[in-house]
């Protein structure tokens, strides 16, 4: 009985193991190098440059201070730290050695040159989705690039995450190669706003909720959440009382992408970086695209009408104290702010949404919107992290998310504690 039992689980394993790699190795038959075969030239090194910054290549390859695409940043998980390749040309530590095909296995199935598994926070669940002509004329870039040489860091993953049956688990369970399928019933524009959106852009990498195992709600959900870096939370482009822009004016949404700041609003926190790195380089007629998706997102709940809870009076007495001494300078004293300097504090979603995860940050660290060719002097926020203590910023906090009609509620110490902690190295 003993022995038939033992038999029936190797044979499930076996059958386990056999599901695991079928589902590891689908659609790998595209990889040839025929269809990228096109020699380079001027014109398709220029094109992929410009899907290289629509895909915000650069911020995660290029360390502060290092050459560009010269790899090495480390990108902290809940799982420990990946670190980024090094993307120039050199043909020993960079992608020298490459073919198209081995950049498009890359992009597409999230597979190395070597067949190794790659970590999802190279976001190829959604690079899968883009054209395998936009990943040669990417390739065709990166190849142009001047040779660094850099040897590409080990990851620093904790047990099991550092191995690869268990990516090739995860992968079976939430990875499935694809392509981008225009929407027929939708007008161009709409489609290629998709595409960059969700392909390219790869915007519900963080803008949306991830399970235990770090795995994104899907391509298509852009429903907010926290983002597994130092706690920064990526507010719902779905939530009216978020950042979904669905009665924002085109104008105001086009700017906001192209130069970081707009009547409706001002860049801060990690979305500085894909501005500055990124969207400020797209053209008139992509950003048009991507608002044309963006505005016409299903709303998924209405706005929070319920009351917030207010602070204890000692506790607003003391917030709108430290208010005066440090914000009202800039904010005005109705938190009126000034337009294209200072955001407005009054009536802002940044303000009141649920989470304050994203107003600690700030107050602590301070913070610049990105500095692009429509703004090129942008108006800064200093750190207050030495100056104010955890109740300080707590108190302060509350009183910002209750004035002036503000419906945001109280923050406690407790909570500003755990997000200084996320900012400490």
């Amino acid at each position: 009985m003993i022995r038939r039992l033992l038999g029936f689980a190797l044979v499930a394993a076996l059958l386990l193991v056999g599901l695991v790699y079928a589902l590891n190795h689908r659609d790998e038959a595209t990889h040839d190098d025929a269809a990228g075969a096109a020699a380079s030239s001027p014109d398709l090194v220029a094109r992929g440059e410009y899907l290289t910054r629509a895909g915000d290549c650069l911020g995660c390859h290029t360390p502060r201070g290092a050459l560009p695409y010269s790899g090495g940043r480390g990108i902290e998980t809940p799982f420990g730290t990946v670190f980024a390749p090094n993307l120039t040309s050199d043909p020993q530590t960079g992608i020298g050695a490459w073919s198209s095909a081995d950049f498009w296995r890359a992009l597409h199935n999230g597979r190395s040159r070597d067949g190794r598994l790659l970590y999802p926070a190279f976001p190829y669940p959604n690079y899968t989705r883009v054209e395998r002509a936009d990943a040669d004329a990417m390739f065709a870039y990166l190849r142009s690039l001047r040779p660094v040489v850099q040897a590409n860091r080990p990851h620093a993953l904790h047990f099991p995450f550092n191995l690869q049956a268990s990516l090739a688990i995860w992968r079976a369970l939430y990875f499935q190669p694809g392509v981008y399928v225009p929407d027929p019933s939708r007008p161009a524009d709409w489609n290629r706003g998709a595409y960059l959106v969700e392909g390219l852009g790869h915007c519900n990498a963080c803008h949306s909720s991830r399970n235990v195992l770090g795995a994104p709600a899907g391509p298509l959900d852009l429903a907010g959440g926290l983002i597994p870096v130092q706690n920064w939370y990526a507010p719902s482009l779905t939530a009216p009382d978020e950042a979904s822009v669905a009665d924002w004016a085109v104008r105001d949404v086009v700017d906001l992408l192209k130069t970081g700041v707009s009547a409706r609003g001002t860049v801060m926190g990690p979305m500085t970086e894909v501005v500055l790195n990124g969207t400020q380089y797209l053209s008139e007629a992509d950003l048009l695209a991507m608002t044309a998706f963006l505005k016409a997102l299903p709303v998924t709940r209405p706005a929070r009408r319920e009351p917030a809870s207010a602070p204890e009076p000692e506790s607003r007495a003391r917030g709108a104290k430290l208010y005066e001494q440090h914000c009202l300078a800039c904010h005005g004293e109705k938190g009126e702010g000034v337009p294209r300097a200072y955001p407005p504090l009054a009536g802002s979603r940044s303000v009141t949404m649920a989470s304050p995860a994203n107003l600690v940050h700030i107050v602590l660290e301070g913070g610049f919107p990105p500095a692009t060719a429509g703004n090129p002097r942008p108006f800064g926020m200093p750190p207050f992290a030495t100056t104010l203590a955890n109740g300080d910023v707590a108190d302060l906090l509350s009183f910002i998310r209750t004035a002036w009609g503000n419906n945001g509620g109280d923050v406690s110490a407790l909570e500003v504690s755990r997000y200084r902690e996320a900012t400490r190295p």
